[in-house]
């Protein structure tokens, strides 16, 4: 998969919206939150450790437990990683986009590369045996989507993006980690900073970046969904198997 970004001209006069998205507290390398390398489960009998992630009747299954969520945010970084790579290289990318949204767009591009080559990195410096454990390179597949059309771009990176911020949300709850919760809050953060940018491009000037269909009116809470109802909408993207019979 092509990972390096095609060279834009930058505008020197950026919207707040651009330095908006700026990494700043996340800065992932240095956190020190390096996940720990083994399981709580003392695995001394002969009982399958579900919480470690793995071939199971023949499909990789993302586990359960501090791992099991890792391993599904992985998944889903992988998935974002590469859609915005698709983005950003595309034959008509400086034709289809405006200065400012190709800096965005660009932008979001290297967060989620960070985002995705984080998980791998600290996957498989914890898994007790990442050979086997660590959820491989994953493979997409996005239909009739035309990467030259913006609409059809947009539309789906807000669908991503809302997507990806309930899924960090739901999966909240199940990080038994202090440092992993910490580190879940920092990277949904940022999510829902690109989601709001997203929705600024598409409806510049409205609300919409933080509407009423994601934002619960009464309680002011962004969406939290948790696993089984976030898989099976990224999954119309990947066509690599995999099943996740341990997250709820």
């Amino acid at each position: 998969m092509k990972n390096e970004v095609k060279i834009h001209e930058v505008d020197p006069s950026l919207n707040s919206r651009r330095s908006f998205l700026k990494l700043s507290g996340l800065t992932l390398a240095t956190t020190g939150l390096i996940l720990a390398g083994c399981s709580d489960n003392d695995n001394d009998n002969d009982m399958e450790d579900t919480t470690l992630p793995g071939i199971r009747n023949g499909i990789f299954d993302l586990g359960s437990g501090d791992f099991g969520v890792l391993t599904y945010a992985y998944a889903l970084e992988q998935l974002e990683a590469d859609f915005y790579t698709k983005v950003v290289n595309a034959t008509s990318f400086n034709a289809t986009f405006n200065v400012t949204e190709r800096q965005v767009l660009t932008d979001l591009y290297h967060h989620e590369v960070v985002h995705r080559d984080f998980f791998k990195a600290a996957l498989t410096g914890a898994l007790p045996d990442p050979s086997s454990q660590l959820l491989p390179t994953l493979a997409f597949n996005y239909g009739s989507l035309n990467f030259n059309n913006r609409a059809e771009v947009l539309a789906t990176a807000k669908a991503l993006e809302d997507t990806g911020v309930a899924a960090y949300n739901g999966a909240g709850r199940l990080i038994k980690s202090a440092d992993y919760l910490l580190l879940a809050g920092k990277i949904v953060s940022v999510e829902a900073r690109h989601a709001s940018a997203i929705r600024s491009l598409i409806n510049p000037n409205s609300k919409d970046f933080a509407g009423d269909d994601i934002v619960n009116t009464s309680t002011g809470l962004d969406a939290a969904q948790n696993p089984s109802k976030i898989l099976p909408i990224a999954g119309g993207f990947i066509t690599t198997k995999f099943s996740a019979k341990y997250l709820p």
